[in-house]
């Protein structure tokens, strides 16, 4: 991550939005995050196998939403270099999580990059 005004951050902050907010409510969500949304249940099985100390449903649902992001992009998209989608993740897990999110994220990630 450049700057937090970098708009490839800017999109993936926006995009975490939708995931988190679409946990909540049933409500139509952008074209990138529906792609996200469409792959949450082969995605979450990663994260499962990843975090076998966390279910699914006890992990953090800001945490959840920058992993969803995190490894439709190593997994899926590979757009972008492993170790930027990793950095992205962790940056996200700094601006929207609590003290604990970036290490989990970083931890998570790294498991499922080794894999």
């Amino acid at each position: 991550m450049k700057t937090p005004n970098d708009p490839r951050h800017r999109r993936r902050r926006f995009i975490l939005q939708e995931l988190f907010r679409r946990e909540f409510h049933d409500q139509k969500i952008g074209d990138h995050a529906q792609k996200i949304y469409d792959f949450h249940t082969e995605i979450d099985n990663q994260i499962s196998k990843a975090a076998t100390e966390f279910p699914i449903n006890k992990i953090n649902r800001v945490d959840l939403a920058i992993l969803r992001l995190a490894v439709y992009e190593l997994l899926y998209n590979k757009k972008e270099p492993p170790h930027v989608i990793v950095d992205e993740a962790v940056e996200l897990a700094k601006e929207f999580g609590n003290d604990t999110s970036p290490s989990f994220i970083n931890g998570v990630l790294g498991k499922i990059l080794k894999a």
